[in-house]
């Protein structure tokens, strides 16, 4: 004879939720703001600008989508093996009287600090803005780039 079992009708949904709070919290402790935004897939404005790293052998790349801002509203700042990003996005606001049907565009600053793994010449580093992509190139340090070791005999 099956068992059936009455639960309240919104059950599911409520441990479905209380389930996606708890590793939302697991992903926040674990990896940090930026990355439990990221992970758990909520809107850009919660990981703003969004960001690529890449590398070679003799640089780390970094680039950034930042729309509607400009190049003068940007500080970034390269020490050691990290960089940081941050400045102002400003919005125009639609005016006193309008009604939203949907607001996924958010103002405000940002700032953004990335460990880079790798020892960096900020002596050397260089920024460019084009089209709302900022790219950062970072130049690994001596110490930093592979050697080649030869095997003695």
């Amino acid at each position: 004879m099956p068992i059936i079992r009455w639960r309240e009708p919104n059950y599911s949904g409520v441990v479905l939720d209380q389930l996606q709070k708890e590793m939302n919290k697991l992903f926040q402790d674990f990896f940090g703001e930026s990355v439990y935004h990221y992970a758990t897939r909520t809107s850009a404005a919660g990981v703003f600008p969004l960001i690529n790293v890449t590398e070679d052998k003799e640089k780390i790349y970094v680039r950034a989508e930042l729309p509607g801002i400009n190049a003068e509203g940007l500080d970034i700042t390269a020490t050691g093996d990290s960089l940081s990003i941050s400045g102002e996005r400003k919005i125009v606001s639609e005016g006193d009287n309008v009604k939203y049907h949907r607001r996924e565009r958010e103002a405000g600053k940002f700032s953004r600090k990335f460990n880079l793994g790798k020892q960096i010449d900020s002596n050397k580093v260089e920024a460019k803005f084009i089209d709302g992509i900022l790219t950062v190139v970072l130049p690994k340090s001596e110490n930093s780039k592979p050697k080649q070791i030869t095997i003695n005999k």
